[in-house]
Formats: C-alpha cells, structure tokens, sequence
C-alpha cells in the first residue's frame, strides 16, 4: 500500500507513458444512489410499457442498500447470493427475505457456482445495483401471489431486468435525466484535474475511453473537467486521445476501426492513417498501442468495471491495471470502527484453539478406548461453547457496521469475497478514487506485498 492505493503488483509509475481512463465512476464521479435510483425508475417505466408488467411496480421504493457490487444473480431460483474466492456460496437471499441455513442447505448443498452458466448474472458494476434491487422486489411480488399469472418466471424477470436497463442506457432515458440536473448525478473533483495537470506537467500523455457517446462525454467533460483547468484551455488539450463510444470490453479484444470525430458537430469520418491526438470513436486497443508505437507495460488503464474495464484487458491485452471501488472509502472507514470487535474476536479465538485440540487429543483417545477424564471433557466442551456464543455475538457487531444484508464488500465471512479474488487477481493497483492515485507522485514505485503461503505462516 503507498497512501491510499493498494498493490497487487509491482508497477514502476516512471516507466508508464501514457495513462488511460474510463470516463464514468472513474474520471468523472457519480452521486451513485441518486444516479441508480433514477436508474430504478426508468426500469420499471420500461418494464410496464414495454413487457407489460403491472402498474403495482410504480409503487416500489428504491433500497440502495439492498445489494452490493460482487453479488450474483441466481436466474432460476430467484436468489441473490454472495460467493468467497472459490466462488462458493456465503450469503443467500430469495427476493429480499435472507435463506435459513436448512432451505440453503436444500437448495445448493456445497455448490461451487459457474459464472460462466446462463443460470447466473454477475453484479459487477455501481450501474448494476439497482438490477439487482429491483429483481429482488420483483421475486418477492411473485411470491405474494403464487397463483397470479401475472409474473413470468424469475429466469424471464432477470432478462426483461436486464434487456430494460440496457435500453434505459442506450435510448438516452437515463442520460437525459442527467442533463437536466447534472449536479444532483454529477461530482465535481477538482483534486482529479488538478492531478492529472501534474501528470501532464510530468511528460505523462493521458487519454480517456469510454462506452458513452461524444455528445454525453461532452457534456460531463465541460461539467467535471473544464472549470479546474489551469495548463490548459480545454480538456481537449489536457487528453492527448478520447475515444467515445469503444464499445468496451469489446475494445480490448476486437480490431474495429476508428472513426475521427469532429469536436465541433460531433460529426464522424473515415480515417486510413495513424491515430494522432484528437477525438474519435470505436477502434481497438490493439490499433492504440500498434499506432502509438508502444508496449503494453507502457500503458496503464484505469476503470471501475472488473469485467468491461480490467478482467478483458488484463486476458486480452498486455496494458497494465488499475481499478477504482468508489465503495472502498466505506469499507476502510468501517475496517477502522470495527477493529476493537476484530481484536476481541482474534482474542477469543487464540483462547480457544488450544481448548479444541485437546478436546479432539481426548476424543480420539476415548473412542481408542483409552482412560480419559470424562469431567474435564465436559468442561472443555462447555467452556467451548461458551467461547462460540461470545464469538457470534460480536461477529453480528462487527458486520452490523457494513451493508445491513450483506456484510463486508470484500469479504464473505473470514474469507475473500469474489469480488476481492477479482480484483486481486486482475487489477495490478486499486483505489477508492481516482485522486488517490493522482495525489501521489508519478514517478511512485508499487511495490506488491508479500503474501505468505498458508505453510509459511507459523
């Protein structure tokens, strides 16, 4: 960790020449409840209108809280499930109601789930929360009613979810809204324009690519970037290249060609050369770093979305990874709260190990047949079970400081969530913000911890 970026692997800033960036959640931030309620809304408009859903879903209430990003959606089932590193199963709810460990139990058994099945939709991504909140509300109005054909089938209810948000973004529902209040949806950062400046002052060259057309990025680049300028006149001078519309992650593994864009009209033409500084649309990672005569450890790219942004790049490409988890500012604030409850916790644990070794020692000797004290069994086994009570009691303590249903975004229970293997694996540096990084100087040296193997540690 250098501050307040965290390091997976070891990555030399110096020797980066150009640093890329995602437009949304990451080089211009959103007020995300604000932005996924409105998210919320238009979806169930889309869901009336166009699939036909009844009007009682206009009285449902958006509930940030009701998920988080790393969840997965059980299509068939109806669940909501929250999975560790191996991707099995810690945390489960049907609709908004959490499963008791019997109907878990029944339902999975010691499933270790395939992402890679149609069964399953990630939640991957701030945009998705308001996916999977919704598909929660909509179960749970299924449920009421079993015999009311008025519901299809929750595999159906994911889809038409899903096939409505994905409009909600490409018709300009959401976009429009945002126009006509940018404030109450758009954050100001100053602190990111004045970083990138001293990037640029640094010999850094900066370029953004974003999934959001050129009149969208416009219209928040002049918001978000424009009024902090102090090197440069616009932000057209501040990034060397802005890539509109790329189509990400299709951007790292596809060779579409670029398209130039006027900056004026937005208008867009052909082009045969080289790319050169300037606006464009579509194109390829592979033409970026071919055309810019560069190597992928010379570029670093830096996104919100472990799939569109990092995952696909980091298999795809060679270019080096940073994430951004607007999330992780919460959860360090909360790692901080609850670390009398995790000393306590660790306490009773060191306290009791030793207890449960002796009592399996007298266990194995007794069904050997050998003589052992069975009063001190009793004990041990008592004193045990009191140890486990006080150890629940501040277990619910300690997650009553996260998401109410879901606990620590990086972890389910004691181990890491998959979100956190996600990022670990992928992102070669993550960040709550994109000013952490940029407060630093850019000639930081990353250097990766090192992360002792289970026999290494005594």
């Amino acid at each position: 960790m250098t501050g307040q970026v965290f390091v997976n692997r070891t990555l030399n800033l110096k020797k980066i020449k150009y640093i890329g960036l995602d437009m949304d959640h990451t080089l211009v931030r959103y007020h995300t409840e604000n932005f996924e309620r409105l998210s919320h809304t238009k979806i169930i408009e889309k869901l009336i209108l166009r699939k036909k859903y009844p009007d009682e879903l206009k009285n449902l209430k958006f509930v940030y809280n009701a998920a988080i990003r790393g969840l997965v959606i059980d299509r068939e089932k109806g669940n909501l499930l929250k999975l560790n590193r191996h991707a099995a199963i810690r945390a489960s709810y049907h609709g908004l109601k959490s499963l008791d460990f019997k109907t878990h139990q029944n339902l999975y058994k010691s499933t270790y789930i395939d992402l890679s099945s149609k069964n399953f939709l990630a939640i991957d991504t701030a945009f998705s929360i308001s996916l999977a909140v919704l598909y929660a509300q909509i179960v749970d109005l299924k449920d009421a009613n079993p015999t009311n054909l008025t519901y299809p089938d929750y595999a159906t209810i994911a889809d038409d979810i899903l096939d409505s948000l994905d409009e909600a973004h490409r018709d300009g529902s959401l976009k429009d809204e945002v126009k006509k209040n940018l404030s109450h949806y758009i954050i100001k950062d100053e602190e990111v324009v004045r970083g990138l400046e001293k990037f640029k002052r640094h010999g850094k060259k900066i370029f953004v690519v974003t999934n959001s057309d050129f009149h969208y990025t416009k219209l928040l680049l002049d918001y978000a970037v424009l009024p902090f300028l102090k090197d440069h006149k616009s932000w057209q001078d501040l990034f060397e290249i802005v890539v509109t519309f790329a189509q990400k992650p299709k951007f790292f593994y596809e060779n579409n060609r670029y398209l130039k864009v006027d900056p004026q009209t937005g208008m867009m033409s052909n082009i045969e050369e080289k790319l050169s500084p300037g606006l464009y649309q579509g194109g390829s990672a592979k033409q970026f770093t071919k055309d810019l005569d560069l190597d992928g450890d010379d570029i670093l790219y830096i996104g919100d979305h472990i799939y569109g942004d990092i995952l696909r790049l980091k298999k795809d490409c060679n270019w080096r990874t940073a994430m951004v988890l607007e999330e992780l500012h919460e959860e360090l604030e909360n790692n901080k709260k609850a670390m009398p409850l995790v000393v306590e916790i660790e306490n009773l644990m060191r306290k009791k190990e030793p207890m449960e070794d002796e009592l399996t020692d007298l266990m194995t000797a007794r069904i050997e047949k050998l003589k052992v004290d069975d009063s001190h069994i009793d004990s041990l086994q008592k004193t045990i079970t009191e140890i486990d009570a006080q150890i629940s009691q501040l277990i619910k303590k300690q997650q009553s400081l996260y998401n109410p249903s879901w606990g620590q975004l990086m972890r389910a229970g004691n181990e890491e969530s998959y979100l956190a293997y996600q990022v670990d694996r992928y992102a070669c540096i993550y960040m709550s913000t994109l000013s952490k990084l940029l407060e630093l100087s850019p000639r930081t040296y990353f250097r990766s911890p090192r992360k002792p193997l289970s026999h290494e540690i005594v």
